[in-house]
């Protein structure tokens, strides 16, 4: 399952928004019907599972976490007791809850960008503070992507 793109669209005057049909696709592809919703940890956006990726997250962390350990009990509850189980109606909707949006600071313009096996949900006049500019991004791969086999056929050249 692979959601890529940028796509921009706007919430409603109850906070619903049409998934992309270009994701909806992906979905159905994949047999995937329900999704969950989560604020993400580290950017100011939102983050939609499709169920069957958030069940392989949690059994990740389930399985890095002990149980009887109070301080990753706590670890887990915050991530699981802040998400929001979404599906979509017979048009391709989902409802936003009002937390989620001011959370997030989003009002209307929103973009949807594919990040390989969630969606993130933007304020649209946010991502770009998200980004790099065009030359930090590009060392940043050079950095990441150059070493190693990737490199090694580059500078033999």
């Amino acid at each position: 399952m692979r959601f890529i793109g940028n796509i921009e669209a706007k919430i409603d005057a109850k906070g619903r928004a049409f998934l992309p049909s270009t994701f909806r696709k992906v979905l159905q592809a994949s047999g995937s019907e329900g999704l969950v919703l989560r604020k993400d940890i580290f950017q100011n956006c939102l983050v939609l599972y499709p169920e069957a990726v958030w069940n392989e997250q949690l059994d990740t962390m389930r399985s890095r976490l002990n149980r009887y350990n109070a301080h990753h009990q706590q670890i887990f509850r915050q991530f699981v007791s802040e998400v929001e189980m979404m599906s979509l109606d017979g048009n391709g909707r989902f409802l936003i809850p009002k937390r989620y949006l001011q959370l997030v600071g989003i009002e209307q313009d929103i973009k949807f960008l594919g990040m390989d096996d969630t969606i993130e949900i933007w304020a649209a006049e946010r991502v770009k503070e998200s980004q790099m500019e065009s030359a930090e991004f590009g060392q940043a791969l050079e950095e990441i992507m150059g070493g190693g086999v990737f490199g090694t056929d580059a500078e033999s050249r």
